[in-house]
């Protein structure tokens, strides 16, 4: 059973599309189930997310978590948005079943692999932060629970 929260940021998805000449734009999947997530952020010379879109190919959690973690860091510093993870994301979206959980780690990596990404337009090293995975399989979905 979905909370309202996941259900209306499945029918109401915060921040879709893309942003052109992003800071960093990163893309994770999941091969098991299909899903695929892209994360686009706008970052300001402070290292301040100003904008963050998404485009999600998959089910109605992973659109939710894609939405969710879009409002998670939009306003953040990289350095908070490196702290946001899949249980955040969780929480934000009042739960999810335990076979969607996989959504929110994809939702986690895909901030990360688009810092990433921005870090290395930049050049710069962001403290904790490492090279993210492109596919989220099962020994990732159950490393946390």
């Amino acid at each position: 059973m979905y909370s309202e929260k996941v259900i209306d940021h499945f029918q109401h998805p915060r921040n879709v599309g893309e942003i052109e000449n992003a800071s960093g734009v990163g893309t994770v999947g999941n091969a098991k189930c299909g899903d695929i997530m892209r994360i686009y952020l706008d970052i300001d010379d402070n290292q301040i997310i100003r904008d963050c879109k998404f485009k999600t190919f998959g089910c109605g959690a992973a659109v939710a978590t894609s939405s969710m973690a879009t409002e998670l860091v939009k306003g953040k510093s990289v350095n908070e948005a490196l702290q946001i993870t899949n249980k955040a994301v969780m929480e934000a979206l009042d739960g999810l079943p335990p076979v969607k959980v996989h959504c929110s780690l994809l939702a986690e990596e895909a901030i990360h692999a688009a810092l990433w990404d921005y870090a290395q337009k930049k050049g710069i090293k962001i403290e904790g932060l490492e090279k993210p995975k492109t596919d989220i399989g099962e020994e990732e979905e159950n490393e946390d629970y």
